[in-house]
């Protein structure tokens, strides 16, 4: 099984890992772009207001570009503590029993704007570069990433869990994924699609499904895991689940 997890704005600065390798990293086939992207955002850092407009940031954000103008020298961190923010605080990935961290990296991968797909313990740096971003000499993300994304995540073994936001969705179409959003249901019974907050219960729905001893291998699996967590998750298709939390 491999849970597709979204990235996050903000990550954790720092790392006590050496600067990035590339080669060191999982899905070896994705390295050229990867590189590619990395010599563009790197190069775009330079020229600092012509960053600040590309990514979408304020001038109070100037540190983001920054960091990207260090990407080959800042120290790394495995990807599942480099990310931050509501879903990776409800994943809580540092509380994982010894066993179950090692259940996490193997069955959790993060959709990832610069690199594509990460698993849990490949090592990055801190980066700014969100999937609706375009730079220059290249446009944008999804005219990059899908040639080369979709037929790595394709051809994925097993079950495939997508708890990617729309932006990264983007990026690669899964046609045999399992999708998952978020409702919220009122005293009358009326649902709606929960935003932000449904960050915090997808990251909830993937501390389950890395912490549970026997791997889910079907849809049925992820009910009972999700249920067994006290999530309270229905089928809306074939291969669909919405999370019901209350409004």
């Amino acid at each position: 099984m491999l849970v597709l997890l979204p990235p996050s704005e903000t990550k954790a600065v720092g790392g006590a890992g050496a600067p990035l390798d590339l080669d060191g990293l999982s899905h070896p086939e994705l390295t050229p772009t990867r590189r590619k992207l990395i010599e563009a955002l790197s190069t775009l850092a330079d020229d600092v207001p012509a960053s600040l407009t590309a990514l979408g940031l304020s001038q109070r954000q100037v540190e983001e570009v920054e960091r990207n103008a260090e990407l080959w020298d800042s120290p790394t961190a495995a990807a599942l503590e480099r990310y931050t923010g509501v879903l990776y605080d409800a994943l809580d990935i540092r509380t994982l029993s010894a066993a179950e961290r090692r259940r996490a990296d193997a069955r959790l991968a993060v959709a990832s704007a610069l690199f594509g797909l990460v698993r849990g313990t490949d090592a990055i740096p801190a980066y700014r570069l969100s999937g609706g971003n375009s730079l220059p000499g290249l446009g944008t993300l999804r005219r990059v990433w899908r040639p080369v994304l979709e037929p790595v995540l394709v051809k994925t073994d097993g079950l495939l869990v997508d708890l990617r936001s729309g932006a990264y969705a983007a990026l690669a179409k899964i046609p045999n994924a399992v999708e998952v959003r978020v409702l919220s249901e009122d005293p009358t019974g009326e649902r709606k699609v929960v935003s932000h907050h449904n960050k915090s219960h997808k990251g909830k729905l993937a501390r389950a499904l890395a912490r549970c001893d026997d791997e889910p291998t079907s849809v049925e699996d992820v009910l009972d895991v999700a249920n067994d967590a006290g999530l309270r998750v229905e089928r809306e298709a074939a291969r669909k689940l919405c999370v019901v939390v209350e409004a």
